[in-house]
């Protein structure tokens, strides 16, 4: 690694994202070979690739957590992370978006446009990230270029556009024009590892003129001048046009799009653009927090100038180094020695050395500075998601927000050793991934863990073995079912005690009403004219904030309404904190029987891709599953079916499309949102 000191505009932080299999950890593979970190280009086949470097990802040929890597390229310094492409993952991708400043997004070519593309499209939007689309693998049977493009513009976003044409397709797949020079170039020889220049084509000169015209229509309004000269018709020279396609990049407003084999000389042309149209930490907005225990805000400017502000966005349990703390460091220097303040928690910590990432590989640097990404070795207390800083200049950044769990399983250790290890275990993966829940089931005894999906909860329990030498029994999968009300009811509680002596009193007034979907639990103080002294008014919030746990219909967590409290009484010396919690925890209990409850699943969104001669069967299996179809089209010479399904009903759905379909149909499962429980499925419910 070089250890240059790169200024910030030779800088970019860049995520590389995609749906499962559209080939992300190949061509961040392949760029790593033109930068000259490898000598070979790893292959997921042969599971020698540096980006999946976990025993799991090697052995399933998939990406399950984000590998962060440095490389060098035309003078500039590019940080990439490569993240997972499946949904139960999701957290992976989030937090790595939440600290980046671009993405470079892949699309398997012969399918567009595929459901977790639309995922992770989405946490890009959210985060305001700039994006770059490369459509791969156009060498195989079935890839299309202009039908992906097409999908592109039709499910992501209207303003993508081609920066480059490729020329043949399929196994025809021979090079590429780049629209803006119009220069275009073939491979050399048969490694197809580099390119050679050659005129354009007879046949796409029309084409490369359409396209060329499409694009300069698209982003000539991101730079003034480029809109005067397209206004006066006047031709943009190849700067001007650059210049224009960076600043529309940049803003979010356009989404260059190129395509091509990842595995080949294209990666060089990602990389050219990367660098092109790609923000440098300069070119981000500057990152704002709020001073603790106020309400004012403040901008960090990203410059060694300012004071130390970064983010920590991933913990990670190293085996020789011991716990990771990934940081991106938005403005100021941390040196290695030093202490940081942790905003967020309100502690100082001891940064004993710092590290750059290179998959698992590590090399220690004794400073990171702003507009870096590395890792902190050394913090014990902090978490994802927390700000470190310095302080005497304290902030406290927006925080990453990670979605709730929707499977569970009970977990039970074989031996009393395995007991004794199992919580340890347990612990350390609770502290590197935000979407692992684990809880104790009071009336079974058992642990229960929960996940984003099956396949999540399987590689929990394989590292369980691996990792940490714990052999467990695992029960089958359970639906995480939520409880919540439909009616408003208001309800008193009271708890009175009397025992010889200092007795206990509290006496609530309680109002529950019901919220939209997903708004979680609220709690409103409307006490006026102390009928509750302002002391025990947190202990009626406590009292029904334990009871959120359980509910009354099956035992499932309450989620969906709104607790106000509004009157109440106390009594001068036998009023207590528990006596408070105990007369809201009765009301609580009291006023949902009566507030008509229900019982919450979650729904998963659903699409499955087959063979035309299958269809009709998909479809008849999804509706007997309580499925809804909510559209069908055609992918290439395979089908779409999406809809939506009840998660309960789709377990061992694997098998049972496999066998419907001959092994030809794959499907992909996301959650979307929760739903009341149909009452004969709900009798069946409460009969467990």
């Amino acid at each position: 690694m070089e250890n240059k000191k790169y200024p910030l505009d030779k800088i970019r932080n860049i995520g590389i994202i995609a749906h499962i299999d559209a080939g992300k950890t190949t061509t961040t593979e392949t760029i790593l070979y033109f930068t000259g970190k490898k000598y070979k280009i790893g292959k997921i086949d042969d599971g020698n690739t540096d980006m999946d470097w976990m025993e799991q990802e090697r052995e399933r040929g998939i990406t399950i957590t984000s590998a962060a890597t440095t490389c060098f390229w035309n003078d500039h310094r590019i940080n990439i992370i490569d993240t997972p492409g499946h949904v139960d993952f999701t957290a992976e991708v989030e937090r790595s978006l939440r600290v980046l400043d671009g993405a470079v997004v892949v699309f398997d070519g012969k399918m567009g446009v595929e459901p977790q593309s639309e995922t992770v499209w989405r946490q890009a939007n959210k985060y305001k990230v700039p994006r770059i689309c490369f459509i791969n693998k156009l060498n195989m049977i079935g890839g299309g270029f202009y039908t992906s493009l097409a999908s592109i513009r039709e499910r992501l976003s209207s303003n993508a556009s081609p920066i480059m044409l490729p020329i043949g397709e399929e196994y025809g797949l021979k090079g590429g024009v780049n629209l803006v020079t119009r220069k275009a170039y073939v491979y050399k020889d048969e490694e197809q590892l580099e390119f050679k220049d050659i005129e354009i084509p007879e046949e796409m000169k029309a084409e490369v003129e359409k396209y060329r015209e499409q694009l300069i229509e698209k982003v000539a309004e991101a730079d003034e001048v480029a809109t005067q000269k397209y206004l006066d018709g006047t031709s943009l020279t190849e700067d001007e046009i650059n210049l224009a396609i960076r600043k529309a990049t940049i803003s979010g407003d356009f989404f260059p799009v190129m395509g091509g084999d990842g595995r080949k000389a294209i990666a060089q042309k990602v990389l050219d653009a990367v660098v092109s149209y790609l923000p440098s930490p300069l070119e981000v907005p500057p990152v704002s927090g709020f001073i603790p225990g106020t309400e004012n805000q403040e901008t960090r400017a990203p410059s060694v100038d300012q004071p130390f502000t970064s983010l920590a966005f991933k913990i990670q349990a190293d085996p020789f180094i011991g716990r990771l703390a990934y940081i991106r460091v938005y403005s100021g220097v941390v040196k290695s020695g030093s202490y940081v303040y942790n905003a967020t928690r309100d502690v100082k910590e001891r940064v004993s050395r710092l590290v750059l990432m290179h998959a698992n590989h590590r090399e220690e640097v004794p400073q990171l500075e702003a507009g870096e990404i590395g890792a902190v070795v050394g913090l014990k207390d902090t978490k994802t998601g927390d700000t470190l800083c310095t302080e005497d200049s304290p902030l406290v950044l927006e925080s990453i927000k990670f979605p709730e769990p929707v499977i569970s399983l009970a977990i039970e250790p074989k031996t009393k050793v395995d007991q004794e290890k199992l919580g340890m275990a347990l612990s350390r993966l609770l502290d590197e991934d935000p979407t692992f829940r684990v809880k104790s089931d009071q009336e079974t005894g058992q642990t229960v863990i929960s996940g984003m999906g099956e396949l999540h909860l399987e590689i929990i329990v394989d590292r369980l073995r691996r990792e940490f030498n714990v052999e467990a029994d695992v029960g089958a999968p359970q639906v995480a079912f939520r409880e919540t009300i439909r009616a408003i009811v208001e309800q008193e509680g009271k708890y009175i005690h009397q025992s010889g002596g200092h007795g206990q009193y509290g006496h609530v007034y309680i109002r529950l009403s019901p919220l939209g979907r997903g708004e979680g639990f609220v709690f409103k103080d409307e006490i006026v004219g102390g009928s509750i002294p302002r002391e025990f008014i947190p202990s009626v919030e406590k009292g029904v904030r334990l009871c959120l746990d359980s509910g009354v219909m099956a035992g499932y967590p309450v989620v969906d309404l709104e607790v106000a409290l509004f009157d109440g009484s106390f009594h001068e010396v036998d009023s207590s904190d528990i006596a408070f919690q105990l007369a809201a925890a009765e009301a609580f209990k009291e006023g949902m029987r009566r507030a008509h409850p229900v019982l919450l699943e979650p729904i998963m969104k659903v699409e499955v891709t087959c063979p035309d001669q299958y269809m009709g069967d998909i479809i008849g299996d999804l509706s007997s599953r309580r499925g809804k179809i909510e559209a069908t089209g055609s992918k290439g010479n395979l089908r779409s079916i999406r809809g939506i399904v009840p998660l309960s009903e789709m377990f061992g759905y694997a098998t049972s499309v496999r066998s419907m379909s001959q092994g030809r149909a794959s499907f992909n499962l996301e959650p979307s949102h929760y739903e009341e429980v149909p009452a004969n499925v709900f009798e069946k419910i409460a009969k467990k």
